[in-house]
């Protein structure tokens, strides 16, 4: 198993693959996230703020930067929002999605499908991830119990996005059982990567924006998130190798592996 997913990965090449789709993500939440501060209701807002709080513990200059988008007068912005802007932010965004979805197609050895099959999944896997992101404070903090509810709730979540997310970018052509090994790996090493941010990322942050600034701060995200993408991508093609291991596959109903391994895209 160790050998083929030594060569799954090599085909799949992860460090370009995590780079890509670091880039895409990133080009892809600050335009959203204009979005959502300037056309969603204040008690929306604030959850996206609590969410933030949560998973990067923000201070000093980052937070501050943070609520000045999102808890100060949005009229401003709202004013130059309209619908056309946000359609074209929607429709831009699904570079993302479609990033994701190679990701997967490659993983799994799949060829691509065509726009008019997947469009729609790029906007609903889209929308799902940014209701995802705005329950973040509460899942994690349990609806108020705590921690010893919250970590089992924020795993469970994070577990059932990545299995939806593969069957859905993956326009069902993989049953359900076999892209549990993947959701599982992602979900619990994204959940403790996210649970373990506060421990630096408010300090980087700070540090970014203090010496250089706004750049400073991109720089500091990018790299974050990078590291974030090379796990998501790790997981999901070890995932795949793992779902078509002789004796997963019997259990799991595994579709036989493609006969050469896929190409890089």
């Amino acid at each position: 198993m160790i050998t083929r997913l030594t060569s799954h990965l090599i085909s799949v090449n992860p460090l370009d693959s995590a780079t890509r789709l670091a880039a895409q993500v990133f080009l892809t939440v600050v335009p959203l996230l204009f979005v959502v501060a300037s056309v969603a209701p204040q008690s929306v807002r604030d959850h996206f703020v609590d969410s933030v709080h949560n998973v990067f513990g923000l201070t000093g200059s980052a937070d501050a930067q943070f609520k000045k988008v999102y808890q100060g007068d949005t009229s401003e912005l709202r004013q130059t929002t309209g619908i056309v802007s946000v359609l074209m932010v929607l429709i831009s965004a699904t570079a993302c999605s479609r990033a994701m979805q190679r990701l997967c197609d490659r993983a799994w050895g799949l060829p691509r499908v065509g726009a008019r099959v997947a469009a729609w999944r790029w906007l609903a896997w889209l929308l799902a991830w940014l209701v995802m992101i705005g329950l973040q404070g509460v899942l994690r903090s349990g609806f108020g119990h705590g921690l010893w509810l919250g970590v089992p709730l924020l795993l469970i979540a994070q577990v059932g996005m990545w299995w939806w997310t593969q069957h859905l970018l993956l326009t069902g052509r993989v049953p359900w059982l076999p892209l549990l090994p993947g959701a599982l790996l992602t979900g619990a090493a994204l959940s403790v990567l996210t649970s373990t941010a506060k421990l630096y990322m408010p300090r980087a942050l700070n540090h970014s924006l203090d010496t250089y600034g706004s750049l400073g701060a991109v720089f500091t995200l990018l790299s974050w998130l990078i590291v974030l993408c090379a796990v998501v991508t790790l997981c999901i093609t070890a995932g795949a190798v793992i779902a078509r291991e002789p004796a997963v596959a019997r259990r799991l109903g595994s579709p036989e592996p493609p006969s050469a391994p896929p190409g890089a895209d």
